[in-house]
């Protein structure tokens, strides 16, 4: 009966033991993924800044973001490369003429 028991209470602390890392393992891979992987770096000096007039399109910028950051609504008239509002990528070169110059 003695090993009966014994064999029960090392089952008990083998299955206890197996929760806890399990729980562990769990809450470490939770916490793998950093903050930083999902956040867009702002350069806060650049928000307050005039557009130049010639402006190279970043990554995540649309026309409209580009025309509300420059004051520039007639982005797509002086700039006949660009055939669709859609086809605005990164690196793209374009002519900004903000309010200011007008």
């Amino acid at each position: 009966m003695a090993g009966v028991r014994s064999s029960t209470a090392m089952a008990e602390k083998v299955s206890w033991y197996c929760a806890l890392l399990l729980a562990l393992m769990l809450a470490l891979s939770c916490c793998d993924s950093t903050e930083s992987e999902y956040m867009v770096p702002v350069n806060w000096n650049d928000l307050n800044k005039p557009c130049d007039e010639i402006y190279v399109v970043r990554e995540g910028e649309t026309l409209h973001t580009i025309s509300e950051k420059c004051g520039d609504q007639y982005i797509v008239e002086e700039n006949p490369h660009i055939h669709e509002p859609d086809d605005v990528f990164p690196g793209l070169v374009i002519k900004i003429n903000p309010f200011k110059n007008r």
